[in-house]
């Protein structure tokens, strides 16, 4: 560990930094670095496009090693599409390859004059002309990054069309489909001019305690491969969460209306797989291949070759919307990957201006003649290609929901299903009360991949009594009571939190897990040397400073407990149907408990001085 390779756009020059080591000790690695450089480097108020905003791209360190699961990447950045802390994780190989090349971190600065690319090559960083791939589809740009290289191995990050023109929830696209899905860091990317990323590198990454390393590696994978609902995951991919999300009430459908849908079965992986799959990939240092391939062989959109989707793109573009038809959602993948947009963002958004037309709020003036309808497939494909191009209507909902419900008024407000601007994924507070907060309290807005408690959704009660304590039991497994959410979110947070720091797939710590923080804190010193990090106390500690590290980041942009909440769908109307019929969140007693075990101030949800003084975070107060 200890690169940081700067790339300033506006002066055209590179220069290396050296990792702090107080860096290492207090964060690890990942977006834990991240946020301290973004926290000290971006100013409080800064728009998000200018070129004074940041875009970092962080990997952990066990990146590029052979630990399982290790592929992981994060783009973080002032995010586009709300304003406040913003992160993306991509899978693939992209992070592997910058540490082969020899950097833990990719700053970009400032912002080009013309359309470049970066080309990076071991020692060899390059600014590079990219007008003749200006105007390209993502898989377009990364076939024609790779020709002009002439290496087919070169991983390429690029944006398409919608990042170009800032399409607010625009992403970027690794390797034709892994993407950078969230809040928006595609537009940040085309606000510098940069279209794309290119990294080849033939160097290695070394461990400090190599043989006891790669025994624990060794072991670490086969309990990958014997894991049941790993090898489940391996087979169905998230496909598989369909018929539980319908089972248990919680298939969002219709914009949020309701949790259960009745053309399900369309969308689930006993239908998918036999009819449209074609093969299974899978990421850097992983053994299960989740990704599948699929084709449509007949109908409209027959010839449709696409990775995914996952189930966030199945219910997006799927129940959300009203369509059971899964040829529709595979090509409406295929569109955000080409654009770059993220799916969970159209989806949701597209489904705001269905509800919002429905109940009379908006009409064809403002649509340009579209008579938007649930379960339109055309309407949808068309609309999407509108938002990658910012034409007509296409243009007001590239704003996301949120913006798009302010620019209208109206009282649309209500159908924009959002926390803090950033979409509500696929998950529903009102039978999963944990979710509820998770999604209320997530730094960079409604985040199902921050702190998604499984056990109570699921039932996992020996893993929950192992956790938190028989005590509990039943309560914390009860996804029906606010009773201990609190305490569940808060562990999962930090665990995920680390997760995040090494960088480690989502799926090796859910369902339920099979690692945690104890893992970590075996194979930690192995992998670094440092001592410290087998404490399970202090790698929770660490976890708690990167936390309120981006609250505090938050705060700085206006982020109070206000602002943490969910849309009234939630809170004031009743589940009308399925399991969880009747039910709603409160929220408030959540809160207030999430509140004291971060050490956070109740009334304002800002971090105490107490714990800003414990996590080692005073420096902050000079940027605030």
């Amino acid at each position: 560990m200890g690169k940081i390779l700067r790339v300033n756009l506006s002066d055209e020059t590179v220069s290396i930094d050296k990792l702090p080591t107080e860096w290492i000790e207090d964060y690890i690695g990942g977006d834990g670095f991240a946020a301290r450089l973004l926290y000290e480097e971006v100013p409080g108020g800064v728009d998000s496009l200018s070129p004074v905003n940041k875009l970092i791209i962080a990997t952990g360190p066990i990146t590029g090693t052979l630990w399982p699961m290790s592929g992981r990447t994060v783009f973080v950045s002032k995010a586009a599409q709300t304003g406040i802390w913003g992160e993306s994780h991509v899978g693939g190989f992209l992070g592997p390859e910058l540490k082969y090349a020899g950097y833990d971190m990719l700053v970009i600065e400032g912002a080009a004059e013309k359309p470049v690319y970066i080309a990076i090559e071991d020692d060899l960083v390059e600014i590079r002309d990219a007008k003749c791939f200006w105007g390209m589809k993502t898989d377009e740009a990364t076939e024609a990054i790779k020709k002009q290289h002439r290496d087919a191995n070169m991983q390429v990050a690029a944006i398409g069309p919608a990042g170009e023109k800032q399409v607010r929830f625009s992403s970027v696209i690794v390797n034709h489909a892994r993407a950078a899905g969230r809040t928006g860091m595609g537009a940040v990317l085309g606000s510098k001019n940069v279209k794309a990323i290119g990294i080849r590198g033939h160097g290695a990454v070394s461990v400090a305690h190599h043989d006891e390393f790669m025994e624990l590696a060794k072991q670490a994978h086969q309990r990958v491969r014997t894991d049941p609902q790993a090898q489940e995951m391996g087979r169905w991919g998230t496909w598989i969460l369909t018929a539980v999300k319908q089972e248990i009430g919680e298939l969002p459908t219709f914009n949020h209306r309701t949790g259960v849908f009745e053309g399900w079965e369309g969308l689930s992986g006993d239908y998918i797989r036999p009819r449209y799959t074609v093969s299974d990939r899978a990421c850097f240092g992983c053994s299960l291949g989740c990704k599948k391939v699929n084709y449509v062989r007949t109908g409209p959109y027959a010839g449709t070759l696409e990775e995914g989707p996952e189930y966030e793109g199945l219910m997006s573009f799927g129940s959300l919307l009203g369509i059971s038809d899964y040829p529709t959602t595979l090509k409406a993948n295929e569109i955000c990957n080409k654009y770059g947009m993220d799916i969970i963002s159209a989806g949701a958004t597209i489904a705001f201006a269905i509800e919002a037309f429905e109940q009379g709020l908006i009409d064809t003036d403002v649509t340009g003649g579209l008579e938007l309808e649930w379960g339109n497939s055309e309407q949808i494909i068309e609309l999407l290609k509108m938002i990658g191009e910012k034409q007509g209507f296409g243009g007001l909902l590239s704003l996301g929901s949120k913006g798009a419900a302010e620019e209208i008024g109206r009282g649309t407000e209500q159908y924009a299903m959002h926390v803090k601007g950033l979409e509500i994924s696929g998950q529903d507070g009102r039978t999963h009360r944990s979710i509820g907060l998770a999604h209320a309290t997530g730094a960079r807005g409604a985040d199902h991949l921050r702190s998604l408690v499984t056990v109570d959704q699921l039932g996992y009660e020996d893993v929950a009594a192992e956790r938190w304590g028989a005590d509990k039991l039943p309560e914390i497994i009860n996804p029906y009571t606010e009773k201990y959410k609190a305490a569940a979110v808060v562990e999962t947070e930090n665990a995920y939190c680390l997760r995040d720091t090494l960088i480690v797939c989502w799926y090796s710590v859910s369902w339920p897990p099979i690692f945690w923080v104890e893992d970590f804190a075996e194979m930690l010193p192995l992998a670094t040397g440092i001592d410290s990090f087998g404490d399970t106390e202090g790698l929770n500690e660490i976890a708690e400073r990167q936390v309120t590290l981006k609250r505090l980041f938050n705060a700085r942009e206006g982020i109070t407990r206000e602002d943490d909440n969910l849309p009234d769908r939630f809170t004031k109307v009743p589940m009308p149907e399925g399991p969880g019929k009747g039910q709603t969140v409160d929220l408030d007693p959540m809160l207030d408990d999430y509140y004291r075990l971060r050490g956070w101030d109740c009334e304002t949800g800002l971090p105490s001085d107490e714990t800003i003084e414990r996590l080692n975070l005073s420096w902050t107060k000079k940027y605030q």
